[in-house]
């Protein structure tokens, strides 16, 4: 089988879907790996690199599509590239299918296979091909340094002769994978820490990694599913937002995390609850692609609003694209692996992993996402 790795196209984006490491694991079994010239430098994984894991570099981007068994790719690649793809390849990426229209109907009427690595179910036994949980843990990591350094004070106690600095404090609304990673790094800068989240099994986690957890006393309108919340009223979150208005107030870095798959993100901070807040403080809105946890930050832009810094950049894991690269590497090899072989794909639609990702089979909408 030939694997196809072509270089990420997306703007802001330097992952790389295969690493040296991995691309010589899987030759190891069999497949045969070309990557596209340039594929990986983003991530610091030049060709030669490739070269000696045993991939075979190819400069056309055309004839690394058409000549692919299956192309594996961190985004969803572009039509043009879709339609270069033989009838019955499979593509292996993000798609984010429900809210993917074009590339679905491209990949509709390319006739491919798709494999989308967002809707492998969150079970125990897929652990090592969740992406979404690897990705988004790097994600809450960087967040926290990218608002120290946007921060004009440290995050730490510190008594000297001249005076005792108070620590910083954070506020982090949402407490998921890069919620946690976010808690624990502050923590480990020396923050007071405080977090909100609607889903109360949350407040153990939160309280184990040395966090006072804002309780919010939930409604029937929460629905969440795999982890995930799927669904709140306007009402609740309106709720939301007068708890948590005064510890914002208070706080000196506001980090919002909140995601509904397939919709726009949840309101959290308000204009007047930026207004409230001190001059100097930082905001880092996560959503900010998906509409913005916060009404005054801007896509891939850092602003300043009433004395407020606003950080919304939309891709944090490509801000660290080396580790990224690694662990999505891992993630989607794995789950390569397990659907297929050296021979090709085993199509057992009946298993779990392979039911919940698979959206289109040869040009067929199998998934329930693109049915409706």
């Amino acid at each position: 089988m030939i694997i196809a790795i072509p270089k990420e196209l997306k703007d802001r984006e330097r992952r790389v879907a295969l690493v040296p490491e991995t691309v010589k694991e899987l030759i190891g079994k069999g497949f045969s790996i070309q990557v596209e010239t340039g594929a990986g430098l983003s991530s610091y994984f030049d060709d030669d690199a490739y070269q000696q894991a045993g991939a075979t570099i190819v400069g056309s981007r055309q004839g690394l599509f058409s000549g692919a068994d299956a192309v594996l790719a961190v985004n969803a690649p572009s039509a043009d590239d879709i339609a270069a793809m033989k009838k019955g390849a499979v593509l292996i990426s993000f798609l984010f299918a429900a809210v993917s229209p074009d590339t679905i109907d491209a990949c509709e009427k390319a006739g491919i296979s798709v494999f989308s690595v967002d809707a492998v179910p969150r079970i125990s036994r897929a652990q090592k091909m969740d992406a979404l949980s690897s990705q988004s843990n790097l994600a809450g990591y960087k967040t926290v340094i990218l608002a120290a350094n946007a921060l004009g004070k440290i995050f730490p106690m510190l008594m000297t002769a001249a005076g005792t600095v108070k620590p910083a404090k954070v506020v982090i609304m949402g407490a998921g994978v890069a919620g946690l990673q976010a808690i624990a790094t502050a923590k480990r800068l020396g923050a007071l820490v405080e977090v909100s989240d609607i889903r109360p099994e949350t407040k153990e986690q939160v309280e184990s990694l040395g966090a006072r957890f804002i309780a919010l006393k939930g409604d029937d309108s929460i629905k969440t599913e795999g982890g995930y919340v799927k669904e709140v009223s306007a009402d609740f979150l309106a709720k939301q937002q007068a708890l948590i208005s005064k510890h914002v107030a208070e706080a000196d870095i506001v980090i919002t995390t909140a995601l509904i798959p397939g919709k726009k993100a949840p309101v959290l901070i308000t204009d007047d609850m930026v207004k409230s807040m001190r001059m100097g403080s930082v905001i880092v809105d996560m959503a900010v692609e998906q509409g913005g946890n916060c009404t005054m930050s801007e896509l891939n832009k850092t602003i300043i609003k009433e004395g407020v810094t606003i950080i919304g950049e939309s891709n944090l894991p490509s801000l660290l694209p080396m580790n990224a690269s690694q662990l999505y590497a891992k993630n989607i090899s794995t789950f390569l692996l397990h659907l297929a072989d050296k021979e090709g794909f085993k199509w057992d639609v009946q298993e779990e992993i392979t039911a919940g990702s698979l959206i289109l089979r040869e040009g067929s909408r199998v998934h329930p996402s693109v049915q409706k």
